[in-house]
């Protein structure tokens, strides 16, 4: 939170600085000339102001919620590269305006003095109006990047904040700021800031299918660089600079920050050879700021009757209407904007199923985000799936319609063809006409897979999990005789070399059923604990051997691990395997890693945790192998994304492993455990798309 705080703070200081300053000098200057019953007036632009740029945010926010997920991705990346135009020519206009802004100011003020109430409105109104566009541009840009709005708004507020007390102390004389160079160092660390939000806005305008080059990438640190580490979190907070990024983005970055800071450099330094003595120029900006010269006292007064004919009417105008209307007019036209901007839900349109028929009711819709009310007027349960008729994809689905219920099925529409295929619990698919509609490229939808298609993964897994048992029976039967010939030492490492061979065999604990409690069951529950009865296996024989115990006493639960992995061998053929349950898997090993392996749970001793761990990820990579060619044709980027982060996480796993030794959890540094830890969580939220990708759909 905070490292995304940091940005959006400097942004809201500036231009609050900025803002504040402007409106020191239109209350001095009124003060000076003795027109006190024109601030009000300046008030009411200022508020007019803010209004209007909290009513732009809205609109930014809740237009961009409207879109799909492409156009959100183009419309964010434009704005992004729109605000770093404003930013940067903010950077240079203050720089240039720091030492004559009072003076500008006050020959506004004067000469709104002579002209009107309304003049003095608008010249508040335009002067504060455009910092607060800025700082919304920019602040929308910095929390979507960021992905969440807490730090950004946070940092802004706090900036916002820092400048009203600077300002306040500017007018009060109680503060002196040397206001060219602070505009100065804020301008050039904003600079910096503004090179990220360009590359980002470059990277999102590449995912939203504007720019070419989405996949070009220049720079590919995911695999050695830690995404959640203090330093790559306040790297991308603070810069929006990522372990991965593309060539355009590179070059962008490093373009705009070469010829703009170059040029922004240069700037600074020549008015210090052409300029008035460097002292009395820095020093006179607060002064103007908070004191009028003379001369706009002097110039006024002839001129402060002259605002009397707009307080004439014969019904006065209410103090409050003024306020009220600048405030209510924006936030109106943005409610409006909003409104007329979010595609019309098509909620209206009921669409019937049954088992006889399907998609009755149903009509071209509009592209955009759709909203259909799904009524079964049949007597059967249904599966309810929106297709595209040619290939079957599925673009949304309601699964167990019940008889005589309604419920509302939302899918994003684009240029294709769609039809309602329906599958009743006892009876045949029946699909609806298809229907076509106009527009851009179609939606990405999910190719349903069927129990047939995860038969041959099926098989391929089976056929590994068979060899690795046969390995086990070998295995365990060797721990057995070293406990036998009272060999504690090897027994130790025949251990460690069986546990992990059990441990990568993860993907089918589902069908060994009882045996995985023999097995490898934990004492968790038990009413005797390590000393129970029931505890056997491989986690008892870890507590005997690491705990002192004798060969004589380990030589039953040696006996009977050995026996339990035998009789699971000649069973498993004979188990039954459901298909589903290959890619839940996936994701369910590596969770259950997290949750007893790393975090030492399940250690009984001998501190090998991460060596289950690695042996965890080795099953889930060859789980992954047996499903590759099924998400090959749904998700071939989540593919090179998974395998990213499985060679990071065995990285960061096999720099703990010591010959034939691995650290303990418990002693891992503090940096070691939140590299892996992080690692790992990364691996489970990639691999969280799987279950649903190669889900069994009765629409296939």
């Amino acid at each position: 939170m905070w490292d995304d705080a940091f940005p959006s703070f400097l942004i809201g200081l500036r231009e609050g600085l900025e803002a504040g300053l402007i409106v020191s000098v239109l209350v001095a200057t009124l003060v000076r000339a003795g027109a006190k019953s024109r601030l009000p007036q300046v008030w009411t632009g200022v508020l007019a102001a803010i209004a209007l740029s909290m009513s732009f945010g809205a609109v930014l926010t809740f237009t961009a919620t409207s879109l799909s997920a492409p156009a959100q991705e183009a419309f964010g990346g434009t704005l992004s590269i729109v605000a770093v135009a404003f930013v940067t020519a903010m950077v240079f206009w203050m720089r240039h305006s720091a030492r004559s802004l009072a003076g500008e100011i006050k020959e506004k003020v004067t000469g709104a003095l002579a002209t009107g109430a309304g003049v003095l409105v608008l010249t508040s109104f335009l002067a504060v109006g455009r910092e607060g566009l800025e700082t919304a541009l920019f602040l929308w840009t910095t929390a979507r990047a960021a992905n969440e709005s807490a730090g950004p708004l946070t940092g802004a507020g706090i900036g916002l904040v820092l400048a009203t007390v600077l300002c306040w102390g500017l007018y009060r004389r109680v503060l002196s700021i040397n206001l060219t160079r602070f505009f100065t160092a804020t301008g050039a660390v904003l600079i910096v800031i503004a090179a990220g939000v360009l590359g980002y806005g470059l990277r999102d305008l590449q995912e939203g299918g504007v720019l070419p080059g989405g996949t070009a990438y220049a720079v590919d640190l995911s695999g050695s660089v830690d995404a959640g580490s203090w330093y790559s979190t306040l790297l991308q907070g603070v810069l929006n600079l990522t372990p991965t990024m593309t060539w355009l983005q590179v070059v962008g970055y490093a373009g705009y920050l070469g010829v703009v800071m170059t040029l922004f450099v240069r700037g600074v330094a020549l008015p210090a050879t052409t300029s008035t003595p460097a002292s009395p120029a820095t020093a006179t900006p607060p002064r103007a700021a908070t004191a009028t010269p003379p001369r706009a006292a002097t110039a006024t007064p002839p001129q402060s009757t002259t605002p009397e004919p707009t307080s004439t009417p014969n019904r006065p105008r209410p103090a409050w209407l003024i306020p009220v209307a600048v405030v209510a007019v924006p936030a109106l036209l943005a409610g409006l904007v909003v409104a007329l901007a979010r595609p019309k839900p098509s909620g209206g349109e009921t669409v019937a199923v049954s088992e006889a028929d399907c998609g009755q009711g149903f009509t071209a819709p509009e592209p955009g985000r759709e909203t259909f009310r799904m009524h079964n007027t049949g007597n059967q349960t249904s599966e309810v799936y929106l297709i595209n008729p040619a290939t079957s994809a599925v673009y949304g689905e309601i699964e167990g319609l019940a008889p005589g219920t309604t419920r509302d099925l939302v899918a994003t529409v684009a240029g294709g063809s769609y039809a309602w295929r329906c599958v009743p619990t006892d009876g045949k698919a029946v699909t609806s006409k298809a229907v076509r509609v106009g527009g851009g490229s179609a939606v990405k939808a999910v190719v349903p897979v069927s129990a047939l298609d995860l038969a041959a993964p099926l098989r391929a897994y089976k056929a590994y999990v068979n060899r690795g048992l046969a390995t086990l029976v070998g295995q365990t039967r060797t721990l057995r005789d070293d406990i036998r010939a009272g060999h504690l030492d090897a027994a130790r490492a025949d251990w460690l070399t069986a546990h992990r061979t059990y441990a990568s065999l993860g993907a089918a604990y589902g069908t060994f059923e009882d045996f995985d409690q023999k097995i490898d069951g934990r004492p968790d529950g038990l009413p005797g604990g390590v000393h129970d009865k029931g505890f056997t296996g491989f986690q008892r024989i870890e507590y005997g051997l690491w705990h002192g115990r004798s060969a004589g006493e380990l030589k039953g639960p040696a006996q009977r691990l050995a026996d339990d992995v035998a009789g699971l061998r000649k069973a498993f053929p004979h188990q039954d395997f459901d298909p589903s349950d290959l890619p839940l898997r996936a994701h369910e090993i590596l969770e259950n890693t997290l949750q007893f392996e790393l975090t030492g749970d399940t250690d009984q001793g001998s501190g090998t945790g991460l060596a289950t761990t690695d042996a965890n990820l080795t099953g889930t990579q060859e789980l992954l192998g047996v499903l590759r060619p099924l998400l090959t044709t749904r998700a071939p980027q989540l593919l090179s994304t998974l395998d990213a982060d499985i060679a990071r996480l065995r990285k960061l796993l096999d720099s703990e492993h010591h010959g034939v030794g691995w650290t303990p959890v418990e002693r891992l540094t503090s940096t070691a455990k939140a590299r892996i830890d992080g690692a790992t969580g990364q691996l489970l939220e990639d691999l969280s798309p799987v279950p649903d990708l190669l889900e069994i759909r009765k629409s296939a």
